[in-house]
């Protein structure tokens, strides 16, 4: 987690990463269409995972929720913050599989 996080300070997410870790480090960074962009049009549970996130930091909560129920999540009502870190967290510690 903290190289994820030290990584924020580069110019763009380290190539190694899977989209929805590359996603999520765009999210960090404020940068919600490219995060966007990069999940959308992947069929990965993860990636539906970062959808949701995504949706819910948009404040779209119907969207979010269509997409926890594609990751199979529970609909998250922690702060964005926390929940950013818990998928962070669970993607390394799953080399991105959920």
């Amino acid at each position: 987690m903290a190289d994820f996080k030290a990584s924020l300070s580069g110019t763009a997410p380290a190539p190694e990463l899977d989209a929805p870790l590359a996603a999520l480090w765009w999210a960090a960074k404020g940068k919600w269409d490219e995060a966007h962009k990069i999940v959308q049009d992947e069929e990965t549970a993860d990636a539906a995972w970062v959808h949701a996130y995504l949706h819910r930091v948009e404040g779209d909560l119907g969207n979010a929720g269509y997409w926890y129920r594609q990751a199979h999540k529970p609909v998250a009502s922690d702060p964005l913050e926390t929940e950013w870190e818990r998928i962070v967290l669970v993607l390394l510690q799953t080399g991105g599989r959920a």
